[in-house]
């Protein structure tokens, strides 16, 4: 087990259920399984995932949660907290003092890795309303060292379809953060799907067979386990390509097990030495196309 003082405290800001693995409850496991201490702060709490059926949605009122947001500003523990991730927001305000946390905590540590999952929607269309999308979109973005959208999502914040990589690669470049990892891009392989990761230097592709009916919170899953990889010092193509195999082999353990939710403490190996064999491809960065 990976020593927690060097793998970092992370805070994770997200949604929290009582039964099931999406939100903060994938997240802090994943984390927690890969070594870090992390500080959990819920953004909603839903018995369960609202894919399962409707289910009281437990709100906070917006000077309560800035309010707990000053409070993990001024703690004392703060010089502990290496990187933010933030995911599903319940209303816009949240987005706007997460984003007053990020630039608070980047003033003590300018090093402090921001991770935005912009969690906002799907194939279907926004399944937050547009003021909270817009807020992520506009306040969290610009701060993010990494944002992590699948590719509707991208699409969305950047008001164009994404029908081919290079137009993926292109938006994201256009978005801003130095890191982008985008789910659900086009795979090349016949049957599969792609996470796509650009930075300045690199334009990779990991790829694996599409797996149906998956159950939710893979995409939370999967920043979790790409932030603590990246936090650990692995070089980027080395960190993709396991967080890939992480997530699709707890994915397919899951489903083949008949479950409705992954069954991540049954599956925990699967986070920290994955098994599963992951396609990996070099792609030509925009940068280069430009110059030749």
């Amino acid at each position: 087990m990976p020593d927690n003082s060097a793998a970092g405290t992370v805070i994770v800001i997200s949604s929290h259920v009582v039964r099931g693995s999406v939100g903060n409850r994938a997240a802090v496991f994943a984390l927690e399984t890969l070594g870090h201490q992390v500080w959990a702060l819920p953004t909603i709490i839903l018995p369960w995932h609202p894919g399962h059926g409707r289910s009281t949605r437990l709100t906070f009122a917006e000077a309560d949660f800035d309010a707990a947001i000053d409070d993990l500003i001024r703690a004392p523990w703060v010089g502990e907290v290496k990187a933010v991730l933030s995911g599903y927001f319940g209303n816009a305000a949240q987005a706007s003092s997460v984003a007053r946390l990020v630039s608070a905590l980047r003033e003590k540590n300018p090093e402090l890795f921001y991770v935005c999952d912009p969690v906002m929607g799907d194939l279907g269309g926004l399944y937050v309303p547009e003021a909270t999308a817009e807020a992520i979109r506009d306040h969290l973005i610009p701060l993010a060292s990494l944002a992590t959208p699948n590719r509707y999502e991208l699409a969305w914040m950047v008001g164009a379809p994404l029908e081919d990589n290079t137009a993926v690669m292109e938006a994201a470049l256009s978005l801003g953060p130095p890191r982008m990892l985008v789910t659900s891009a086009v795979a090349m392989m016949a049957g599969g799907t792609g996470n796509l990761y650009l930075s300045g230097r690199h334009a990779l592709l990991a790829e694996h067979r599409v797996v149906d009916k998956p159950p939710n919170g893979l995409g939370d899953l999967l920043a979790a386990v790409f932030l603590s990889r990246l936090l650990s010092g692995m070089d980027d193509e080395k960190a993709l390509q396991l967080a890939t195999a992480s997530v699709y082999e707890v994915l397919v353990r899951a489903v083949k097990r008949g479950s409705d939710e992954l069954t991540l403490a049954s599956d925990a190996s699967s986070l920290s030495t994955p098994m599963a064999m992951v396609q990996m491809r070099r792609l030509m960065h925009p940068a280069q196309r430009k110059k030749s």
